[in-house]
């Protein structure tokens, strides 16, 4: 049951993922921009451009492009990147470990976040501090990365000085972009929290548990909170995309050495197999992700089925 049901969902992502890699390589070479004049300058002569661009493969049809970066894909070559001449898997390697930390750093404010705030509104329904969650929830949402960003940049950096503009010097260079990313999550998710615990406060064993006399703490964390899981990983899942999505834009601001910010320096210099290569990365971790969360549904509720 198990491996027919992970068989057909690795099948599916496979197809997922191959559209996605079709889909941004031709978009790509549909933009305007060459990368030979963005690598030679717009001074040289045209033989040298052609030179260039025939070193490069670029003189080829874009389906034979197309047909060798995917064999190129099947052999685990992600090719060479246009403009440092580097292996596309090197640089990717080299910028992981960056965009993890962040991600991570992200989804623990998040999770810190969301979960006093949606407990505490659910406990103290319809009174003040419910509103005030709820509220700050709603802004988290509401404010996008390249507004909170720059926000907490003035105010923590440029105004109280507690920590540095941008780059990555140790811990205290990573707290605005984690926040500035965290917030937006933390917003969802604590809704998502208030909503499942309201209606899991109101069953029939959480009236037993206190009947029984457990206090009102073991309650929440033992039997409530555990059991308004799952619709909580679902959207912790399904918002994993777009944390993934808004370190692109966070890593800019903040000059933040990983994937996001190398996506971003690649369009630039039309650099199409790095391009290509990050958004293959970031688009196999989203598939993933999902994966995972659909089996950690058994985990937590025995009574969810995999549905071969």
């Amino acid at each position: 049951m198990f491996l027919n049901y992970l068989i057909k969902r690795l099948a599916s992502a496979v197809f997922v993922l191959f559209g996605i890699t079709t889909l941004v390589f031709l978009l790509i070479h549909l933009v305007p921009g060459d990368p030979v004049a963005v690598m030679l300058g717009e001074t040289a002569r045209p033989a040298d451009r052609e030179a260039l661009r025939r070193a490069l493969g670029l003189d080829l049809p874009v389906l034979q492009q197309w047909w060798q970066y995917l064999r190129g894909i099947a052999h685990f070559d992600l090719g060479t990147s246009l403009h440092s001449k580097q292996a596309v898997t090197q640089l990717l390697i080299d910028r992981l470990p960056a965009t993890a930390i962040l991600s991570m750093a992200s989804l623990f404010i998040a999770i810190m976040m969301a979960l006093p705030l949606g407990i505490l509104a659910a406990v103290y329904k319809h009174s003040l501090l419910d509103r005030a969650s709820m509220i700050i929830a709603m802004l988290g949402v509401s404010i996008p990365n390249f507004v909170m960003g720059p926000l907490l940049v003035l105010i923590f950096a440029l105004w109280l000085g507690w920590f540095p503009v941008s780059g990555k010097e140790g811990l205290s260079s990573l707290i605005l972009p984690a926040c500035t990313l965290g917030t937006a999550l933390a917003g969802i998710l604590s809704r998502m929290v208030r909503a499942s615990m309201l209606e899991v406060l109101q069953e029939e064993y959480i009236q037993a548990a206190r009947a029984r006399g457990l206090s009102e703490v073991r309650i929440l964390v033992l039997h409530a909170l555990r059991n308004a899981g799952l619709p909580v990983i679902t959207i912790l899942g399904m918002q994993l995309g777009a944390l993934l999505a808004g370190a692109v834009i966070t890593e800019t601001l903040f000059s933040w050495p990983g994937i996001g910010q190398l996506m971003i320096e690649s369009i630039q210099k039309r650099d199409y197999p790095v391009v290509q290569a990050c958004v293959l990365l970031i688009s196999a971790t989203y598939v993933l992700v999902n994966l995972l969360t659909d089996i950690s549904y058994t985990l937590l509720d025995p009574r969810v089925k995999l549905d071969a």
